[in-house]
């Protein structure tokens, strides 16, 4: 059995592994467009925080261990 055509069903292959194993990115396109975006989100998130510490949320003490 001739096996003429493996070298061209394995490169099929590995490019269907290699499509499959790649995750989305939404990092396209201007640097400065993402840097942008990026302080945008990380004040929001700041913001945020600041807010759910004035209201008295935020961070709780761990619950005191028994003996």
């Amino acid at each position: 059995m001739a096996r003429g055509n493996q070298r061209d069903v394995d490169r099929a292959r590995a490019q269907a592994r290699a499509a499959k194993n790649t995750k989305a990115t939404t990092t396209k396109g201007d640097p400065n467009a993402r840097r942008e975006a990026d302080a945008k989100a990380l004040q929001e998130k700041i913001a945020k925080k600041a807010a759910m510490k004035a209201e008295g949320g935020g961070q709780q003490a761990p619950p005191a261990k028994k003996k």
